[in-house]
């Protein structure tokens, strides 16, 4: 049986349809789900990736912050002072106040008492101490300007707690000034 022309040209596209239906169905559908699957995977280590930058993110945020505060708590020590510390605040708070030209009046240093911080209970004891300071100057209004800016550029923690300022007649042109400040000295 002789095929005739027509016929072997609709045997060639059956036989090349035939062929794009195996390659179809035995390669290129097979590879289209490797292909979908693996890019399924690339997303979820993308992800994965993506947290695991937040977290690197975050612990270095965690790294710093705990650094900074261990430094914050470490500062306080380097900014209390010794027993011979305070005895050099107080000869300073002396040369200050005699070459800004003002009269020191009194100087009251008072230790912050042990039995009011027994009352607290509180269970681990502080290792600083407080000491106030009640000052009594007299002195003009610029120099005591400049008298709080000497106390405020201290290189430790000098608290006023208040600050009172009269006109006296007995004393005029010069103010009478009243200091209240607090130190934190290193207890031993």
């Amino acid at each position: 049986m002789a095929l005739k022309s027509r016929e072997k040209m609709l045997l060639f596209f059956v036989f090349v349809a035939v062929d794009m239906w195996a390659f179809d169905q035995f390669y290129y559908t097979p590879q289209s789900h490797k292909i979908s699957g693996l890019k399924e995977e690339i997303k979820t280590a993308e992800l994965k990736w993506n947290e695991f930058l937040l977290l690197t993110k975050g612990f270095e945020s965690v790294e710093a912050e705990v650094s900074r505060l261990e430094k914050e708590l470490q500062g306080p020590k380097g900014r209390v002072l010794s027993r011979d510390g305070f005895e050099a605040f107080l000869r300073h708070l002396a040369r200050e106040s005699s070459r800004l030209q003002m009269k020191m009046i009194s100087l009251i240093p008072q230790e912050e008492n042990a039995s009011s911080q027994e009352e607290k209970k509180d269970p681990s004891p502080s290792p600083y101490k407080k000491v106030h300071i009640q000052l009594v100057l007299h002195s003009g209004f610029n120099s005591l300007g400049a008298y709080l800016k000497a106390i405020e550029e201290l290189p430790f923690f000098v608290t006023l707690n208040h600050l009172q300022v009269e006109r006296d007649e007995k004393i005029f042109p010069l103010l009478k000034v009243t200091l209240g400040l607090t130190v934190h000295l290193l207890s031993t």
